[in-house]
């Protein structure tokens, strides 16, 4: 009897001894990858890159300066919209001479440019009601003018081939203002979409194409859908095939590291986190495209504690924690989301015609005349990390800060 219960305290001993082994092996393995990095295996971005939208079209004066700025800041992309209305004022009457002049001077400075399509000409929207930047920002071409868009399109691609390193085919297409004031329709962006994609690739194969980053918003359905429920109807409708690259963006509703699960447990949405676009890329995953990097096109904090603009002044910050922010953001996206985000693009750099009245002056990181904000520095001399490679935080008043030593971006 002894030698069975004695059998029986060694089997249940080696029972207990084996329950603590798997624990402490499960407690033990790293945490899963919700957002399935892993996946990523042939990336169109160096993760990070490091880019920031600037405003050239129509300044004539400070060019130079700007994209001295950026090279500066030891950033290498630089976002900038060719839009259709400028590029073609008549029908038929393509001008690209102005672009010529922005990619000579961003080549010059060893910069790789991310061109925004969008801006249709009022000739090619004839149904749609109001005046534009009055009654909306911007609205698709009419169906019979689709062809025309596509011409557009293929013009600026055919125009610079393996000179351009991304396009961004259309901005926020989840607003009904980004849509002509009619309810946003995803069917309807990936009929737009893919007539420009297919003009793009025909000119130039190897661009990379990156879909309208959407507006962080719960508001739904006619003025505005909430950009998850717009991603999965943009794949339901099949716009995966058209890109190489998802877009987002990410403005600055709270400090960077506070997450949409824990925006929730406060009371507030998941939409006004710096990081909603894990609940974005949580959908590519579900969709079965994991393997697609994402690319944020718009991040940034307002400053407007003026008041100035109420629809965004609510939640704006000082400059010091814009800048604070800034930073904190690009660190977290480098500490938790590389590889499946390539391009990081900042807002702004300021238009010379800014003033206070206008929202974006608020966002952006320079001054509208020669001056910059305590995030233009906080960025530039942050740390950077291109891949394998790390690019060290620097002292402002370093040889490297100051100008002196270049230092080669990411790429």
């Amino acid at each position: 009897m002894r030698s069975i219960l004695r059998h029986r305290f060694r089997v249940g001993l080696g029972a207990l001894a084996l329950i603590l082994l798997i624990t402490v092996g499960l407690a033990s393995r790293p945490p899963a990858d919700p957002f399935a990095a892993s996946a990523i295996t042939d990336p169109p971005f160096t993760s990070l890159t490091y880019g920031i939208q600037a405003f050239l079209w129509w300044d004539n004066g400070t060019v130079g300066t700007r994209l001295d700025q950026v090279r500066l800041m030891v950033f290498s992309h630089v976002k900038q919209t060719f839009a259709w209305e400028d590029i073609e004022k008549r029908p038929g009457a393509i001008d690209l001479s102005r672009a010529d002049a922005i990619l000579g001077e961003i080549e010059r400075r060893d910069l790789r440019l991310v061109v925004r399509l969008s801006d249709v000409p009022e000739w090619a929207h004839p149904s749609v009601e109001g005046r534009k930047d009055v009654n909306f920002i911007d609205a698709p071409p009419d169906p019979e003018f689709m062809d025309a868009w596509s011409s557009y399109c293929g013009a600026v691609a055919g125009r610079y081939p393996g000179r351009i390193a991304a396009y961004q085919i259309w901005n926020e297409p989840n607003l009904s203002r980004e849509w002509g004031n009619r309810s946003p329709n995803a069917a309807e962006y990936v009929t737009l979409l893919t007539a420009c994609t297919e003009a793009i690739r025909a000119a130039d194969p190897a661009a990379i194409i990156i879909s309208a980053g959407l507006s962080p918003t719960g508001t739904c359905c006619d003025i505005a859908q909430p950009d998850d429920v717009y991603l999965q109807a943009l794949y339901d409708a099949g716009f995966q095939q058209h890109i190489d690259v998802v877009g987002m963006h990410a403005p600055g509703y709270s400090a960077p590291d506070l997450s949409p699960d824990e925006a929730e447990r406060n009371g507030s949405q998941r939409f006004f986190t710096f990081r909603r676009v894990e609940d974005l890329r949580e959908i590519m995953v579900k969709n079965g495209d994991a393997s697609r990097q994402a690319a944020i096109l718009e991040v940034g904090w307002t400053t407007d504690t003026e008041g100035y603009n109420p629809n965004y002044s609510w939640f704006a910050v000082d400059e010091e924690t814009q800048a604070r922010y800034l930073v904190e953001a690009y660190q977290y996206a480098a500490d938790h989301w590389r590889p499946w985000v390539g391009l990081m693009s900042t807002i702004y750099m300021a238009d010379p015609g800014w003033t206070k009245d206008n929202e974006e002056y608020w966002w952006a990181i320079t001054r509208p005349g020669r001056g910059i904000r305590p995030a233009y520095i906080k960025l530039a001399n942050m740390a950077k990390y291109c891949g394998d490679r790390v690019i060290p935080a620097r002292p402002a008043n370093s040889p490297e800060a100051l100008g002196l030593v270049p230092v080669d971006p990411c790429r």
